[in-house]
């Protein structure tokens, strides 16, 4: 099955947001009980939720630059796919991204054989990859 990779994927990524989820809920009130001994609730709730914006923020920071260092150093060699051209369609659009979705969507309810032959050329690999590697 094409999709049970995509699947686990998807299984694992989702547990280990929720394990990190779990983990900062429990950093924060550790934080927070322990600002508890040294300065009123109120102020040590205040400063709990200072900490922790300073952190996404540093966090949004470091993923913004990353992601503007990634445009400059890629290189054209090989041609564009229908993945890679439909991925950076959703990046720089999303709105127009989430309106090819749902048309796609629609059309592929009305025509089943479609959207299996639309899956197969989004996981096909290039015929010059392909047929170098299968000689015998």
């Amino acid at each position: 099955m094409i999709g049970r990779g995509l699947i686990n994927r998807a299984v694992a990524t989702f547990v280990a947001a929720g394990a990190a989820f779990v983990a900062m809920v429990a950093l924060g009130a550790t934080v927070y009980y322990l600002l508890l001994l040294v300065v009123p609730p109120l102020i040590g709730a205040a400063l709990t939720a200072l900490l922790f914006a300073l952190i996404a923020a540093i966090v949004a920071l470091v993923f913004v630059r990353r992601a503007h260092g990634d445009d400059e150093d890629e290189e054209y060699d090989e041609p564009e796919g229908l993945g890679v051209r439909a991925f950076r369609l959703f990046q720089q659009r999303p709105i127009l991204g989430a309106a090819a979705a749902l048309a796609g969507g629609f059309i592929f309810l009305r025509n089943p054989a479609l959207a299996t032959m639309v899956a197969a050329a989004f996981t096909e690999k290039s015929r010059s990859t392909s047929r170098t590697g299968r000689r015998r």
